[in-house]
């Protein structure tokens, strides 16, 4: 059978094009409807449910995933792949199934209020002209471009730097996605009424000053070489990062309410949209960063190593937005507080 590089080339990009079109898209829609859906006081828990199964389903996948794709080859690559294709389109044919179900109704008058803004674009004026709204979605903004840069560059730095094979590198997203979960479950447990410790956007700043230190450590690990403990710094970058995440998505469901005419839904979409264009940018950028700094240094090392680093510059930037938020009326207690409940029950019935 025949074989070209470049259409090859050319049905990726569609797919990853495609892909980042129906997550963003996929994801948007997600947290608007939970704003629309659930009780005011309990928006912040629901969202953080919603983001941990996510996170809990991209762990079991990338730490599965990893171990069947050892030993490597590249048709075995591409079984694992196709299989995971099929079982991903049939999950998500499954979650979709009468996700909105037969209550348009309750949310007629809702649905009626957000219907007199002429378009996004109205949507997106009436939030840049509220100050408060305005900070969060630069932060939202900022924090996801640090947030996704590392993306696509963590497993070929760990392969190229570290002689990880496929299947351990895979594993390694596994791990760094199983320290959001954990870092988004510890979080939101502390903030139940009986163990409230900290605001949002205390959280907030803490999630997102330790990622920069933990992207610090990435970025000297290759000095040490194989004695660098990876596999625990990734994990504390993730750690982190749903330290930080989870902050920001009750803070972003508090906020969500203040906008005229109950607009939750569109709020939610315009904030959404900051996070979808900083995290495809983000992915991207980190790419760039290696390849730039690569040509100029002539040396994978000290390419990613500048690469992690100016990442961590961007969390450090991050922190410092999220510490202005903490100056203004920033919402904490009751969103923090429900969002505590909930996770805490679902962890009860677990």
């Amino acid at each position: 059978m025949g074989q070209s590089t470049s259409a090859g080339l050319a049905i990726a990009v569609l797919a990853f094009i495609t892909i980042g079109f129906g997550v963003g898209a996929a994801g948007t829609s997600l947290l608007a409807l939970v704003a629309a859906r659930a009780e005011e006081d309990k928006r912040a828990g629901a969202a953080t449910v919603v983001w941990l199964m996510m996170i809990a389903g991209i762990a079991i996948t990338a730490i599965t995933v990893g171990k069947v794709l050892d030993p490597y080859s590249p048709l075995r690559l591409i079984e694992v792949t196709a299989v995971v294709g099929v079982l991903a389109t049939l999950v998500t044919f499954m979650a979709l199934w009468n996700l909105e179900g037969k209550t348009t109704s309750v949310r007629t008058e809702r649905d009626a209020a957000a219907s007199n803004f002429s378009g996004f674009r109205d949507a997106v004026v009436e939030v840049w002209a509220d100050q408060q709204a305005r900070r969060f979605t630069i932060f939202v903004f900022v924090s996801m471009l640090a947030y996704s840069a590392q993306d696509l560059i963590l497993e070929p730095f760990a392969g190229l730097i570290f002689g990880l094979t496929p299947g351990q590198t895979t594993e390694l997203s596994g791990i760094q996605h199983s320290g959001v979960f954990a870092g988004m479950l510890l979080v939101g447990v502390l903030g139940s009424s009986s163990m409230r410790r900290g605001s949002l956007a205390t959280w907030s700043v803490f999630g997102c000053l330790a990622s920069g230190v933990a992207l610090t450590g990435l970025s000297i690990s290759s000095m040490f070489g194989t004695s660098w403990p990876l596999s625990a710094n990734v994990f504390a970058l993730g750690f982190s990062n749903g330290a930080f995440a989870v902050a920001a998505i009750g803070s972003m469901m508090a906020l969500a309410k203040n906008g005229r005419a109950k607009s939750e839904g569109i709020r939610m979409g315009v904030w959404g949209a900051a996070q979808g264009i900083a995290f495809g940018l983000g992915g991207f950028m980190g790419t760039v960063a290696v390849d730039v700094a690569r040509g100029l240094s002539g040396s994978a090392v000290t390419a990613y190593s500048v690469a992690f680093f100016l990442e961590a510059l961007l969390f450090v930037a991050s922190a410092l937005l999220a510490r202005g938020l903490m100056k203004k009326e920033m919402p904490s207690s009751d969103h923090w507080s429900a969002m505590g409940t909930i996770v805490g029950a679902q962890v009860n019935k677990g």
